[in-house]
């Protein structure tokens, strides 16, 4: 008969390992925890490294784009104001002044525009420089100013050869009207140089003027005296009326909100008990 130590000796009881406690539960917990946070926190940076490579794929080829169109536009619009020069006004050399002299005056009214001047002086101006534009593009075009300096000359100055006779009735007779404008402006304040800047003006039209150029040519000169008097009458009218810098910060600041938070502050220390302090 088989005792009962005999079997216990054959099979001794199996020992297992005691359960972890609370403090080794709470460890192994956070460290599972910490584990897994920082797989997601790699995994995010894998994955916004990722996107930041197609955000620069996008701006990159953006920047292509955008760059692209600009010089198309740049190159049309100067392509088509040479090819203006060259087809209607005869040169390149046209196309690329009344270019610079349109891109400049468009800046200025931009800026003008940008620091408060109304458009209907900024528009005036472009109206009068139009019509001398006008004026003058038929007056050259058709050398009427040459015809009436020949005519002047044969009876004042028969002397002078015929060829450059025109040139120096024209600069005597808008040089002598340069000089009673300087003068007029040098009484209102002017000063010296004033007469001397207008009559140097005076004489250099009064040559311009006196050339025969044709169709062409003379176009051409109305067109720049056409840009130069828009750009010069811009000039001219910020520097009289100024910049009203008060109008300028008013559309800057946001008046409505101080005077209504004002206002609130007004009131609730109206309501605040005496003592109480602001």
């Amino acid at each position: 008969m088989t005792s009962w130590s005999s079997i216990l000796d054959a099979h001794p009881p199996t020992r297992t390992a005691p359960p972890p406690g609370l403090r080794s539960s709470i460890r192994s917990t956070r460290d599972a925890a910490f584990r897994l946070g920082r797989a997601h926190v790699d995994l995010a940076k894998a994955e916004f490294s990722a996107i930041a490579d197609e955000i620069k794929k996008v701006v990159v080829f953006a920047g292509i784009g955008i760059g692209v169109v600009l010089f198309a536009v740049t190159l049309a619009v100067v392509g088509t104001s040479l090819f203006l020069g060259e087809w209607l006004l005869g040169s390149i050399g046209w196309g690329v002044l009344h270019g610079v002299l349109l891109f400049t005056a468009i800046a200025i009214a931009c800026t003008l525009a940008a620091i408060g001047v109304s458009g209907a002086r900024i528009a005036r101006s472009f109206i009068v420089g139009v019509l001398l534009a006008i004026a003058v593009g038929l007056l050259m075009a058709f050398g009427l100013p040459n015809q009436a300096y020949a005519s002047l000359g044969e009876s004042t100055l028969p002397a002078i050869e015929p060829g450059v006779r025109p040139l120096i009735v024209g600069m005597i007779v808008l040089g002598v009207l340069g000089l009673i404008i300087g003068v007029i402006a040098a009484v209102r304040g002017g000063g010296v140089g004033a007469v001397v800047a207008s009559l140097a003006f005076g004489v250099i039209i009064g040559a311009i003027s006196a050339l025969d150029p044709g169709v062409q040519v003379g176009a051409a000169i109305g067109i720049t005296v056409g840009y130069l008097v828009w750009i010069t009458l811009m000039g001219i009218d910020a520097a009289s009326t100024g910049v009203d810098v008060e109008a300028m910060k008013a559309r800057f600041m946001p008046t409505q909100t101080i005077e209504t938070s004002k206002e609130t502050l007004a009131w609730l220390q109206s309501k605040m008990p005496p003592g109480t302090g602001s």
